[in-house]
């Protein structure tokens, strides 16, 4: 068992929600989809991904697979007309194994591990601003405030894509972590440094979702929030001592 927070709010500005999230703590699932496309396109989008993830699962297939699978169904769903043709959506998710995360995504929807007092990234935005911060072009402060930093590379359902590169990333679990995996309406708004102070605090995961969701909003709410913040599980092993 797990003790998590979880809280989803539209933001200030859309007028309403198109993300979606799952979490099936038996299964150690938890998932996080950011639609896009608007008209409520967007939030059938959401849906569809966290919903065909999860029964993709059930059904054995790993996360990746279902991740990828996810992409084709949305695609025919808008051709199908459930939702509109252009319907998309980011997403991240995690499955607990014996010993080690796995995490996957695709776009700008983001997943962090804290442990030890420090906040680590584990995803890498599938985005044009990250492929300009890895060629050395900005800083990670323009990043924050680049006008294209939403334009994504990579979306589940976009058109352009015969199929999607889901990022895969595994990290080793030990005792007294915490994975946040977060819609973009969170990091767009508060830094890491914002993140990793509200982290480090004694109150518990629902709180802390709670005020990471309030920092949002305090710096603008421009979009749909939506927040995990899951505790390492109970049957997670001790970090190893390393000797010096």
């Amino acid at each position: 068992m797990s003790n998590y927070g979880h809280i989803t709010h539209p933001g200030l500005v859309r007028k309403h929600n198109e993300d979606n999230y799952l979490i099936d703590e038996e299964m150690g699932l938890w998932v996080v989809a950011d639609g896009m496309g608007g008209h409520a396109c967007g939030e059938v989008a959401s849906q569809i991904v966290v919903d065909l993830i999860h029964d993709k699962m059930i059904n054995g297939s790993s996360l990746q697979e279902a991740v990828s699978f996810s992409h084709d169904i949305v695609l025919v769903a808008a051709d199908q007309r459930l939702g509109m043709p252009g319907m998309g959506s980011t997403v991240v998710a995690t499955k607990f194994h014996d010993d080690h995360y796995e995490v996957a995504w695709v776009g700008d929807s983001r997943g962090y591990l804290w442990e030890g007092g420090k906040l680590r990234q584990i995803t890498r935005d599938h985005s044009y601003v990250q492929q300009m911060l890895d060629a050395g072009a900005i800083s990670k402060n323009e990043a924050m405030v680049h006008p294209h930093r939403n334009v994504i590379t990579q979306a589940i359902g976009a058109n352009d894509l015969e199929q999607v590169d889901v990022g895969i990333s595994r990290v080793p679990m030990y005792k007294n972590q915490m994975l946040l995996l977060c819609s973009d309406g969170l990091t767009d708004e508060v830094k890491d440094e914002e993140i990793a102070e509200v982290l480090a605090g004694t109150d518990s995961p629902q709180e802390k979702t709670g005020q990471l969701l309030q920092l949002a909003l305090s710096h603008g709410g421009n979009d749909n929030i939506t927040i995990l913040l899951i505790t390492s599980p109970e049957y997670a092993a001790d970090r190893p001592v390393t000797l010096a």
